[in-house]
């Protein structure tokens, strides 16, 4: 008798369905696995023995061949526990094989037989709806796979838990979906003093989901701006959540939060290697990009990332995606980030104030920021200059207007967005300003006659490419929708050209 059991495995965010078979037959008492198993999976022969071992039961003194189908295809991560086990039970005659053959299964087993959490309950849930089977998951990721309406969903807290339902002496309860807790700091707009044009450029970038560059000496408040960035952003939408979740539940972040209802805010360290920024790895696990995916990725000490690291984010950004190329793997995963970095104007950080002048300008600040090339500079839409905060500006009283007003001002321009680029086809349609291509910009965002004078004649004078060029639209559309008209105009063209500026010493 072969007993089958159905699975899932991951290749970025898609799930392949995988079919595991138990034979047992005569011959020598063996347990071998077969079908392309990593370490994690071979190994899941000991602590299935163990898990049934804690039910009273032994394994058959048979040859038993476990059989992960399709065979070429490498089989990765612990969640292959349970449905080896449960084919196991199913070939002893434990458990009805018409029923089983409804299900997909996948969770960890503890040597005392509870099922444990395992990455990709999300994707698992959503696929299996899809194929109109059930699922069956840790009680701790119950609430995370509700979330797939209409899915019938067995989460057992252990392995004799769910033997028990099958055999009507108890019954599961369904999960209710779950949430993940909001993670609000409390970081306010108002904590910081002065600095008054560095908030505008926050929230226009807030407004547009534009990229923005920040540089000034150190203590400027930079890092504190950027942490307050997600407080004015519209909280996601119901498919964005469902989005982002998704990518965190096969990265095996989202742990038993439930689905996450607040933006990413990733902030790696300029150590991070170039697999931990862009993805990759053994396993092709996402990178940061991808983990901070319709959030905010903030890179600190900018210049300081590895080189290597840095150019890999310049597809990344133009595209909303990236592609991790291994010997055995390729996989893609989303990637639509709103890059905020921070960074001094040369490496002691002091190039512009006269009082602590740098000993060795300008080579010192051209040497620093050549770390940053041409091309990347070019896809951050706003750069400005954080000036260092003065004696006098401390001492006054905290700004009246907090993120509260701020976060009301973003989310009417975003609505502005939302119905202009209704029409847009789905598949095209952007989330923001800062994802409108050109054509589209062409016709939203197309200045007066004005306007487009100025562009024109500050795109020859300050040698702008062609992106540049796209980008300075996207601005000035963003600062329309923060006033509320229509049109593009002169002013807006020539504010949103005051963030093109060449950073000091470049």
């Amino acid at each position: 008798m072969t007993a089958r059991i159905t699975t899932v495995a991951f290749s970025g965010v898609e799930v392949l369905d995988i079919d595991v078979q138990v034979q047992m037959g005569s011959g020598l008492p063996a347990f071998s696995l077969v079908g392309l198993p990593d370490k994690a999976v071979a190994e899941s022969r000991e602590r299935v023995r163990a898990a049934l071992s804690a039910l009273g039961l032994a394994l058959p003194p048979k040859r038993i061949t476990v059989n992960m189908a399709p065979a070429d295809l490498l089989k990765e991560g612990s969640h292959f526990d349970l449905p080896i086990a449960l084919g196991l039970l199913t070939a002893m005659g434990v458990l009805p094989a018409d029923e089983m053959a409804g299900f997909t299964a996948l969770g960890e087993l503890a040597l005392d037989a509870r099922i444990t959490p395992v990455a990709g309950v999300l994707p698992a849930a959503i696929h299996s709806l899809a194929r109109e089977r059930a699922l069956i998951c840790p009680a701790a990721q119950g609430g995370e796979a509700a979330w797939a309406e209409g899915l019938e969903v067995l989460a057992p807290a252990t392995l004799l838990a769910l033997v028990n339902h099958f055999k009507g002496s108890q019954v599961l309860s369904p999960p209710k979906p779950a949430l993940a807790d909001g993670q609000a700091n409390g970081l306010d707009l108002a904590d910081i003093k002065g600095q008054e044009s560095a908030k505008r450029a926050l929230e226009i970038a807030a407004a547009g989901g534009h990229n923005l560059l920040m540089a000034g000496p150190p203590g400027a408040g930079k890092s504190m701006l950027a942490a307050r960035l997600p407080g004015i952003l519209p909280p996601l939408a119901p498919a964005e959540a469902l989005e982002v979740s998704m990518i965190h539940s096969v990265a095996g972040t989202l742990g038993e939060a439930g689905l996450l209802r607040e933006r990413p805010f990733r902030d790696p360290h300029h150590s991070a290697s170039l697999p931990a920024l862009a993805g990759g790895g053994l396993r092709a696990k996402p990178g940061e990009i991808s983990l901070a995916h319709l959030g905010v990725l903030f890179l600190d000490e900018l210049p300081e990332f590895q080189r290597g690291a840095l150019e890999a984010l310049r597809q990344p950004l133009e595209t909303g995606r990236v592609s991790v190329a291994r010997a055995n793997a390729h996989v893609t995963y989303p990637a639509r980030v709103q890059l905020v970095a921070a960074m001094n104007p040369c490496r002691c950080g002091y190039l512009d104030d006269p009082a602590q002048a740098c000993a060795r300008a300008p080579r010192c600040a051209a040497d620093y920021q050549a770390k940053i090339s041409g091309p990347l500079f070019d896809r951050i839409d706003l750069h400005v200059a954080v000036p260092a905060v003065s004696a006098a500006d401390l001492s006054l009283p905290p700004p009246a207007e907090g993120s509260n007003a701020v976060a009301a001002r973003v989310a009417e321009a975003r609505a502005r967005q939302a119905a202009r680029y209704a029409k847009v086809s789905e598949d095209a349609r952007p989330r923001s300003n800062a994802e409108a291509d050109g054509q589209l910009l062409e016709e939203v965002a197309a200045p007066d006659t004005e306007g487009r004078a100025l562009l024109t004649q500050a795109t020859e004078a300050m040698k702008l490419s062609a992106r540049g060029y796209h980008r300075v639209l996207r601005v000035a559309r963003s600062l329309a929708d923060l006033e509320g008209a229509e049109a593009v105009r002169r002013p807006h063209i020539a504010e949103a050209l005051t963030y093109r500026r060449q950073l000091p010493g470049r």
